[in-house]
């Protein structure tokens, strides 16, 4: 969980790295930090399977840092860094919603793009070869199945007869 926190960090501040200032970059790792740790509960208590927290790491911050955009962007550093538009900063330093309110648009149109196009792969996969495995294949382990050894000599399941 250590390791997710601090690749939670790295994923949070990508999107505002141009934005903030190293105070405001250091406040967004430790709340990614924080939120790693809290998504992959939640996640879990909602029975989502997900054993290297990387939907914790990957989406759940990587939209908390799009938003860090507009929420502790730089008046000063967007003016400098954008050329072309006239960009007032975050929310929290400016006090205008506008730039959040962008950020806000960016992932509902990301979000709607990545499920249709997701939906599109999972009907064609589906058709061609199927998305789940038997269950006996699950049990015995892919790497049997797929690849013809196991991944971890004699670790492996064993039935109670046994």
């Amino acid at each position: 969980m250590t390791l997710n926190g601090c690749l939670a960090g790295l994923v949070a501040i990508t999107a505002p790295c141009a934005f903030v200032s190293v105070e405001w970059s250091a406040v967004i790792g430790a709340i990614a930090g924080v939120l790693v740790v809290v998504s992959v509960l939640a996640f879990d208590r909602v029975r989502i399977d997900d054993p290297v927290g990387a939907t914790s790491v990957h989406l759940v911050n990587g939209i908390f840092g799009t938003l860090c955009v507009g929420l502790f962007g730089d008046p000063t550093l967007m003016q400098e860094r954008v050329v072309g538009y006239s960009l007032k900063g975050g929310l929290l330093l400016s006090g205008d919603p506008g730039q959040l309110l962008v950020q806000i648009q960016g992932i509902l149109a990301t979000a709607a793009y990545v499920v249709v196009v997701t939906a599109i792969m999972w009907a064609v996969i589906r058709t061609i070869c199927g998305l789940r495995v038997s269950q006996a294949e699950e049990l015995e382990g892919l790497d049997v199945g797929e690849h013809g050894n196991e991944a971890y000599y004699g670790f492996v399941m064993q039935s109670p007869s046994h």
